[in-house]
C-alpha cells in the first residue's frame, strides 16, 4: 500500500458519527457520546500508521510539522481566540484560566484536569477547554508516535512483515488490561483521563494500520462481495449507535463499553478499507464535508457551550445557538486553514486579520491572567482538617447574608420573653472568629454554638497579622458582626497596631480575648480598650485560673473541656453585651422593621407591565417585578401561592394587565381573598374588570386607568394594548400618588 492515493469515503462516515455523538453528549442529549472519544483514539492511530506508510522514507521533521499544522496549530488558534471571546462577558469567572490554559498548550490538560478533580462526565461547562482532555493525550501519543512506527517498520520490512503485528497486538493486550485493571482499582476519571489507560484504543488503530499495510483486510473472502459488506458495515454501525444511545459512564460495564466500541470501530475500519472512492451523491457530498469539519467541531464546541450556559440561555434556542455557532464557525475556521493560495485571497486574508488580532488579544489575555494555583494549595494547608466544615459556613453565610437583617428582625418580633431569646439570637448571630492556634482549636465548639459563624484562625497567627486578616474578610464580604478577636498569644504589638485591627472592623461590636501566658500583653489591652466604646474585653486569663483541666502542658492551648469553657467564655461575654442593649433596641429595630416591610412592593403584570418597566423601576427601586406575557388567571394564583409559601410576596401587591387580560368576578375576589393581610392595588386597563371594583374593601385600592386611555387616546399605541411614551409617564406619576410609602 506504499504511495497509495486510496480514499476510503466509509471513514467519513465513521468520523462524522464519532463527531456528532461527543457533541449530542456535550449538549446533555447522548449519555454514551463519550464512547465515540473511543473510536477517535482508533482512527488517530489508524491513520497515523497509514499516513506514514504512503512515505518511502519516514521524516522526523515533516510528521511533526504536520501534527503542528494540523493538530497543534487549530487548537493553540482556538485556545487563544475563546480567550478573547470569553474576556468579552464580565460575569464570567474563570479561575483556572491561567493553569488550564497552560496545560492546554503545552498538552498536558488531562493530568491538569486529574489534578484539578475536573468532572468530564458532571456534563456541566466548568470551563471551556474541559474537552481538550483528548487533545492532550493525542498530542503526547504524536510525540512518541514516530519512534514507534520506524521501530516496527524496519521489522517488519527488514525481518518479517508478521512482527510488527504481533507486537502492536500485545501492545494492544496490555494496554488494554491496564485500562480495564484501572477501571476496577481507580477512580473512573483516573481511567478516563489518564494517558496510559487510554493507549489502547491507539494501539488498535496502530495494530490496524500496520495490518492493512502488510496484509491488507482481515475479512474473510466470502464477506467481501460489495452488498455483503456494506450491510454488515452498516449494522456495525448500528450497534456502535446502540452503545452510544444506552450506555451511561457509571454503568458497571463501563469499560467493557469503551473496549466494545474499539472493537466495533475496527471492524469498521476493516469493512471501510473495502470501499474506495469518494462520494458522488450530494448527501455523501455532504457528509464529507461535515467530516472534513469534523475536528474543527470538536475543538469549537465546548468554548461556545460555556459561553452560552454562562449567559444562561437554555432550552430548544440553547441547543439551536450551539449547534448553529459551532457548525458555522467549524466551517469558516476550516475553510480558512485548507484554503488554497490561488482561490479566494482577499476573504482569506480578511478572515486572517480578524483571526490575528483575536487571537493576539487571546495571547494578551493570558498574560495578564493570574494563576491562583500557589494560593489554592496553601489555603487547602492552612485549613487542614477543617476545610470542609469552613467550606459548608462560607457557602452558608454567603447565601443567607441577604437575609441576615430580616432574619434577625423576624426572630425579635416574635420574642415574647426578651431574656429567653437572647440565647438562641446570640447563637444566631454571623459571629466572625479571628484568632491564633488557640481559636483554631476549639472550631469546631464555636461552630457548634455559632452555626452561623465564620472563623478564621491559623497557626502562629502574631497580633501584627490582624487588621490583613480583617481587610481580606472584607473584600471576601465575610466581615460580619460581631467580631471577635484572639491575638497576643504569640507576642504583643503597637497601640498603632492594634489601632489598625479597630480601624479596619470599622464600628461592629469587637470582642477582645486576652492571653493565659502575657500579663503585660493584658495590661495593654486594657489600656488599649478604653479608646473604644466598640471594644470589649473577654477576660479569659481570670476565667481560666485555677483549671488546669483547660490547658496542655504548655498551659496555653485547650483541651476538650477547655475548648468547651474557651467557647462559652465567648458566648457568656456576647450574651451580657446584647442582654443589655437588647430592652432599649427592640422596640425601635421592630417598628423600623413594619415599616420596611410596609413598602416593600410585588408587581404583578404582562406586557403592560413590562412595557411600563422601565417608569415604574426608577420610581420604585424596592420593588419585586413579576412579569409574564402569557399570565392567565390559574398561573398567576399558582405565582402569588408561590411567593406566599416562601414567605416572598410584598406587603404592597400591585396588579396591571393590558386589555386582553381577563377575569370573571369570581376570579376577581379570589384574588383579593389570596392577598389578605396585604395592602392590593388593582389598575386595570380593561373595561369589564374596571365594572367589578368594590369600593368597601379595607385593604384594596382600585384605579380605573381605562377611563384615562379612553379619555386620552394618544397614551396608547396603535395596536390599541401599548401603552406610549406619554402613557407609561402618566400611569407612574398615577402610581406614585396611589401608593403611598412611608418615609
Amino acid at each position: 500500500m506504499e504511495g497509495s492515493k486510496k480514499y476510503y469515503k466509509y471513514i467519513d462516515i465513521i468520523r462524522l458519527l464519532a463527531c456528532i455523538s461527543v457533541l449530542l453528549y456535550h449538549l446533555n442529549i447522548l449519555k454514551g457520546g463519550f464512547l465515540a472519544v473511543c473510536t477517535f483514539f482508533v482512527l488517530s492511530g489508524y491513520l497515523s500508521c497509514v499516513s506514514a506508510f504512503k512515505t518511502e522514507k519516514f521524516s522526523f521533521i515533516k510528521y511533526y510539522i504536520n501534527r503542528i499544522l494540523k493538530l497543534y496549530f487549530p487548537l493553540a488558534l482556538v485556545t487563544f481566540i475563546s480567550l478573547t471571546i470569553i474576556s468579552l462577558f464580565p460575569n464570567i469567572f474563570w479561575l483556572n484560566l491561567k493553569p488550564e490554559t497552560t496545560s492546554v498548550l503545552l498538552g498536558y490538560n488531562n493530568f491538569w484536569q486529574l489534578n484539578a478533580n475536573m468532572d468530564y462526565f458532571a456534563r456541566q461547562a466548568s470551563s471551556p477547554f474541559i474537552h481538550f482532555w483528548y487533545l492532550a493525550i493525542l498530542l503526547q501519543f504524536d510525540l512518541i508516535f514516530p519512534f514507534i512506527f520506524v521501530i516496527l517498520r524496519k521489522l517488519g520490512d527488514k525481518f518479517h512483515k508478521g512482527i510488527p503485528c504481533i507486537i502492536t497486538f500485545i501492545l494492544v493486550l496490555i494496554s488494554t488490561f491496564y485500562f480495564y485493571k484501572t477501571s476496577l482499582d481507580s477512580n473512573i476519571m483516573f481511567t478516563y483521563y489518564n494517558t496510559f489507560s487510554r493507549l489502547f484504543s491507539l494501539f488498535f488503530g496502530v495494530m490496524l494500520g500496520f495490518i492493512h499495510n502488510y496484509y491488507g483486510s482481515i475479512i474473510p473472502k466470502i464477506l467481501k462481495n460489495s452488498v455483503i459488506n456494506k450491510i454488515i458495515f452498516y449494522l456495525y454501525l448500528l450497534t456502535l449507535i446502540v452503545l452510544f444511545v444506552y450506555t451511561d459512564f457509571n454503568s458497571k460495564y463501563f469499560a467493557l463499553n469503551m473496549i466494545l466500541s474499539t472493537l466495533i470501530t475496527c471492524r469498521l475500519l476493516d469493512y471501510s478499507s473495502l470501499n474506495i472512492g469518494e462520494f458522488k451523491t450530494i448527501i455523501g457530498k455532504f457528509i464529507k464535508s461535515l467530516s472534513d469539519c469534523s475536528y474543527e467541531i470538536y475543538l469549537l464546541q465546548y468554548p461556545i457551550i460555556f459561553i452560552l450556559q454562562s449567559l444562561n440561555i437554555e432550552g430548544y434556542l440553547y441547543l439551536i445557538m450551539v449547534m448553529a455557532i459551532t457548525l458555522l464557525l467549524s466551517f469558516i475556521l476550516h475553510y480558512f486553514l485548507n484554503m488554497k493560495e490561488n482561490r479566494g485571497i482577499v476573504f482569506k486574508y480578511a478572515i486572517f486579520m480578524i483571526l490575528l488580532c483575536l487571537t493576539l488579544y487571546g495571547v494578551y489575555q493570558y498574560y495578564l491572567a493570574v494563576d491562583h494555583t500557589s494560593e489554592m494549595k496553601e489555603l487547602e494547608k492552612q485549613l487542614a482538617q477543617n476545610t470542609e466544615l469552613i467550606k459548608q459556613s462560607q457557602e452558608n453565610y454567603q447565601l443567607q447574608e441577604k437575609q441576615d437583617n430580616e432574619d434577625w428582625l423576624n426572630t425579635l418580633k416574635e420574642l415574647e420573653n426578651a431574656e429567653s431569646a437572647i440565647a438562641g439570637i446570640v447563637s444566631n448571630l454571623q459571629v466572625v472568629g479571628i484568632g491564633d492556634s488557640v481559636m483554631l482549636g476549639a472550631v469546631p465548639d464555636l461552630y457548634n454554638k455559632f452555626p452561623n459563624g465564620y472563623f478564621d484562625a491559623k497557626v502562629s497567627r502574631f497580633t501584627w497579622n490582624g487588621s490583613k486578616v480583617v481587610n481580606e474578610l472584607k473584600e471576601q464580604n465575610l466581615l460580619g458582626n460581631p467580631v471577635i478577636v484572639h491575638l497576643g498569644t504569640n507576642g504583643d504589638c503597637s497601640t498603632s497596631c492594634k489601632a489598625a485591627v479597630m480601624d479596619s472592623i470599622g464600628d461592629k461590636e469587637v470582642y477582645w480575648i486576652n492571653t493565659t501566658n502575657s500579663n503585660k500583653t493584658n495590661e495593654n489591652l486594657v489600656e488599649f480598650a478604653s479608646i473604644y466604646n466598640n471594644l470589649h474585653i473577654i477576660d479569659w486569663k481570670t476565667i481560666s485560673t485555677d483549671h488546669d483541666e483547660y490547658f496542655y502542658a504548655d498551659k496555653i492551648h485547650l483541651t476538650p473541656s477547655g475548648r468547651i469553657a474557651y467557647t462559652n467564655a465567648i458566648y457568656d461575654a456576647i450574651y451580657e453585651n446584647y442582654l443589655k442593649k437588647y430592652m432599649e433596641q427592640k422596640q425601635e429595630i421592630l417598628n423600623k422593621h413594619e415599616q420596611e416591610l410596609k413598602n416593600k412592593i410585588s408587581f404583578y403584570g404582562n406586557e403592560l407591565l413590562l412595557n411600563s418597566f422601565e417608569y415604574l423601576n426608577s420610581d420604585f427601586k424596592k420593588a419585586q417585578f413579576n412579569i409574564d406575557k402569557d399570565f392567565s388567571y390559574d398561573s398567576l394564583v399558582q405565582s402569588i401561592n408561590n411567593s406566599i409559601q416562601k414567605n416572598t410576596l410584598e406587603y404592597n401587591v400591585v396588579f396591571i394587565f393590558d386589555s386582553n387580560f381577563n377575569l370573571t368576578n369570581e376570579e376577581y375576589n379570589n384574588l383579593i381573598n389570596l392577598c389578605t393581610g396585604h395592602k392590593i392595588y388593582f389598575i386595570s386597563t380593561n373595561e369589564d374588570i374596571t365594572n367589578m371594583f368594590v369600593k368597601d374593601i379595607d385593604n384594596l385600592v382600585t384605579v380605573d386607568f381605562y377611563t384615562f386611555i379612553q379619555d386620552n387616546p394618544e397614551y396608547l399605541m396603535p395596536d390599541k394594548i401599548h401603552l406610549t411614551k406619554s402613557g407609561n409617564e402618566q400611569l407612574s406619576n398615577l402610581l406614585k400618588n396611589t401608593i403611598i410609602l412611608r418615609k
